[in-house]
């Protein structure tokens, strides 16, 4: 009862309210985060701040049309939550399923919405992380023991356009996916979709219907895996009847097998991969569409993110005619659409930017530590995770080439396991610094380009935490390793100081 109404208070503002974790974000890491502290630490007072009107991030704030996720639900669902549905799934389908997690687990209560948090600062005195907060009723002040960043890693209000000669001079309509208006209309336009990534290969194929002729514009090419959205393994065991906890659990190892040996080969064997991938592209497109051209990346396979696109739909779209695809570079935005370096002009009425996202390093909130800013940039992290001389605080990072949801299950079980030590221990603070053996330690970027190299972290890399070259002083992307690691951290480690 006591609980009930502190979160009503909260609801209508008032005085300062206190909780033992504050989680930032309702997506699918926040969500996963109240899950795992409801279910191991029950009697935990917590709460979530979302700054959206509802749950979901990601899957709430793009709207464009065929959103959908880019990694099976498999994997991308949540570990303690059966997926029933098709592998690839739309944003429709994975709000059902959150929210079902919601209601299941009686998450609702805790939830706070449209609380955009403006500043966090931390007292060492105090042990105590203070936030302010805008509420649909003005400022309101929390305070807590330990925060569980959430947020994600982009800024959910604008995305990323670049600034190309001639933008003011056109005479139709530019749009950024993040931002599709709700009234835009393509019946019978001619739409030029910038970019080649996941969500420009969504957007083609589920707009040629409406438009005149729309037309992918990328200057260079992604790699994709072209598959039918269904998952055999686990038809076979609906058909033998299996409980459906059985067959999450048992797709679930599959699909991350397979995704480990994958990888693993488009490191070790890339050649073979990218013969193998191209492949895919040429059963759709034919042997005399220009495949090496416009679907024949300049880097191996999983330097970037590889996109499953369902059932073909995108090179069924430029086979049937309805799409075609350029590849080329921008000189210049005219009255009537581009002109090209080569020369080439494509007319256009509407422009489509979906030209990738904006870094927001945890949340565009200001943080102080004891009264000095936060450069963030300068701290060194702990397994992607935590960060040297920033106490109580840990941030969901997922990986690039598997599931962000398999990361945020470990973290959960991670924080759960270290608020329980804590707690064992007396301690109120805990943060990371490097060990004596840490001393001569060679200290990089986040991630290694030669490793990983999209646009939006290559654009933004001096904002994030710097790495080691030690495994535990950076964000190793390997869920394989993780996955047995994570459980056997040792908590009494010399990383690890506690107050």
């Amino acid at each position: 009862m006591a609980e009930a109404a502190t979160l009503q208070k909260i609801a209508h503002g008032g005085a300062t309210q206190h909780f033992d974790v504050i989680i930032v974000g309702a997506g699918i890491s926040g969500i996963g985060g109240a899950y795992h502290l409801t279910t191991q630490r029950p009697g935990t007072r917590y709460c979530v701040l979302e700054a959206l009107d509802s749950f979901g991030g990601t899957w709430l704030t793009h709207t464009y049309p065929g959103i959908r996720s880019d990694s099976d639900l498999y994997t991308f669902g949540y570990r303690f939550k059966p997926w029933v549905g098709p592998p690839i799934a739309t944003a429709a389908e994975i709000l059902s399923y959150m929210g079902e997690v919601i209601d299941e687990n009686g998450l609702a209560p805790h939830i706070r919405y449209r609380r955009r948090i403006s500043s966090a600062r931390w007292s060492s005195k105090d042990k105590l992380w203070t936030l302010q907060v805008t509420g649909p009723d003005g400022v309101e002040t929390y305070t807590t023991n330990f925060l569980w960043m959430c947020q994600g890693y982009y800024r959910h209000s604008v995305g990323y356009t670049p600034e190309w000669p001639g933008m003011a001079d056109f005479g139709g309509s530019i749009v950024h996916p993040q931002t599709w208006p709700a009234d835009l209309d393509l019946k019978g336009k001619k739409v030029v979709v910038i970019g080649s990534g996941a969500t420009a290969a969504t957007l083609v194929p589920n707009i040629a219907g409406d438009c005149e002729h729309v037309t992918l514009l990328q200057r260079s090419p992604t790699y994709f895996v072209p598959g039918r959205n269904e998952n055999e393994l686990a038809n076979t065991l609906r058909q033998l009847q299996v409980d459906e906890s059985w067959i999450h659990e048992i797709v679930r190892r599959k699909v991350l097998f397979d995704q480990h040996e994958f990888t693993r080969r488009a490191i070790e064997e890339s050649d073979t991969v990218k013969a193998e991938l191209l492949e895919g592209v040429k059963m759709f497109l034919g042997e005399d569409f220009d495949v090496a051209k416009h679907f024949t990346p300049r880097y191996r396979p999983w330097r970037q993110r590889i996109a499953f696109v369902p059932d073909g739909d995108l090179f069924q779209g430029v086979a049937s005619g309805k799409a075609s695809v350029v590849t080329d570079e921008i000189e210049c935005f005219t009255k009537t659409g581009l002109l090209l370096k080569s020369g080439e002009t494509l007319d256009a009425d509407v422009i489509i930017t979906a030209t990738g996202f904006d870094l927001s390093v945890l949340g565009d909130i200001a943080f102080e530590i004891d009264g000095q800013p936060l450069d963030f940039a300068k701290t060194v992290t702990y397994r992607g995770m935590m960060f040297t001389g920033v106490p109580n605080l840990v941030w969901v990072f997922g990986y690039f080439r598997a599931s962000w949801t398999l990361r945020a299950d470990l973290i959960g079980d991670f924080v759960c396991r270290l608020l329980a030590h804590m707690e064992k221990t007396g301690a109120k603070q805990v943060e990371v610094a490097l060990r004596p053996e840490d001393k001569d330690m060679k200290i990089g970027g986040w991630i290694d380009p030669e490793d990983f190299n999209p646009g939006y972290l290559m654009r933004n890399m001096h904002l994030l935490p710097q790495a080691g070259d030690k495994p535990e002083w950076r964000h190793t992307q390997d869920y394989w390793t993780e996955k047995d690691l994570f459980p056997t951290i040792d908590l009494d480690d010399a990383a690890f100081r506690y107050s």
